[in-house]
């Protein structure tokens, strides 16, 4: 349940925000909207109020805004509430509110994660248990929230990077822990996990882990003008790597199975909603940057498709046709459509291996 409902609250969060950029702009430069739908058909809801029509369709992967004039196969009647009868400018406009809007919540969020969830800190001198992962190595064994773990076959040890390099290179083999617990020594064999880290290249690194996190001594919580300027720092540094990633799958360097989908974004919302309010919006960050720069790659169907279009507007003089357009929008749903399956296809192989 609480999968389910993560996954419906980031996606729901997300294209609606990216959705209503459009939305506004669109009524702002006095284009008719016929239909803003929060998810695909069949609806679920459905209202008119004025020219639009708001929905919610039963298929919550995406949604739309219907523009009058929008339509490539549609002919246009050069009335003045029509999409193709705006400026460039108008048009250009309209369709980079929808990844400026993602780009703006991201921004919004990080600051939020900053000055409400603060930094943790640390005790320098000690590894003290704090959330314990279920059915895990550690809970098996016996460790518990506020144990302090003291030594790995009989290595001390006295900060979680120390530890860290005595278990990550024990992949599934059997090592003595010894902790501290409500005054008790106790010593336990505890046989680790192989955890899977995904590689550039495709593959994935395995390391050994027990299963728990770190306990903070305490939070510090930024100014609110210094989260700010880190948030907006932060968003910065995840769009120009979400950018250098891109590049690297279209020339090969990287791996497209490092690319998740439906299912892998319903998995790890459900994961980040049960570390937390901080780790969920981080995520959310994570994916709005990744909608926003998604959306304005020059593929047709999507906002950067139609920036194509618009640019070869602006250069010849012309609209492009209305049959090179609806030819274009066919090939870009066949390329999105086969992008699905394959990011798809890469979630159920991970579910299957337990990634």
């Amino acid at each position: 349940m609480l999968t389910a409902f993560s996954f419906i609250f980031v996606l729901g969060i997300l294209i609606f925000i990216h959705e209503l950029g459009h939305f506004l702009v669109a009524k702002k430069v006095g284009i008719k909207v016929h239909k803003f739908s929060l998810g695909f058909p069949p609806d679920i809801i459905s209202k008119k109020v004025g020219d639009t029509t708001y929905c919610i369709g039963l298929i919550p992967l995406g949604g739309y805004v219907k523009m009058a004039g929008e339509d490539p196969n549609e002919v246009a009647t050069g009335d003045a509430g029509e999409f193709s009868s705006k400026t460039i400018g108008q048009r250009t406009a309209v369709i980079l509110a929808g990844p400026f809007m993602n780009y703006l919540l991201a921004i919004f969020l990080m600051i939020g994660v900053l000055y409400f969830g603060g930094t943790p800190i640390f005790d320098p001198d000690k590894v003290v248990v704090g959330t314990v992962s279920k059915d895990g190595p550690a809970a098996k064994g016996g460790l518990k929230p506020d144990d302090i773990i003291i030594a790995i076959d009989g290595r001390p040890v006295s900060d979680f990077d120390s530890l860290r390099s005595l278990i990550s290179p024990r992949v599934a083999e059997s090592i003595q822990i010894t902790w501290v617990s409500n005054g008790d020594t106790i010593t336990k064999p505890i046989t680790t996990k192989a955890h899977p880290i995904p590689l550039p290249e495709g593959n994935y690194d395995t390391v050994g882990v027990i299963g728990f996190k770190q306990k903070p001594l305490r939070f510090e919580h930024p100014s609110l003008a210094s989260a700010t300027v880190d948030g907006f720092v932060t968003v910065h540094v995840i769009v120009k790597e979400t950018f250098k990633f891109v590049k690297k799958v279209v020339t090969g360097k990287a791996s497209a199975k490092m690319i998740g989908g439906p299912l892998f974004i319903a998995q790890q919302s459900g994961k980040e909603a049960e570390k937390g309010a901080s780790s969920l919006f981080f995520f959310m960050v994570l994916l709005s940057v990744n909608l926003a720069v998604l959306n304005i790659m020059p593929i047709p169907i999507l906002d950067g498709g139609h920036l194509l279009f618009l640019a070869i507007e602006k250069i010849k003089g012309s609209p492009v046709s209305m049959k090179a357009r609806a030819i274009a929008q066919q090939v870009g749903l066949v390329l999105l459509l086969t992008l699905i399956v394959f990011v798809t296809y890469n979630d159920i192989l991970r579910v299957i291996k337990g990634l």
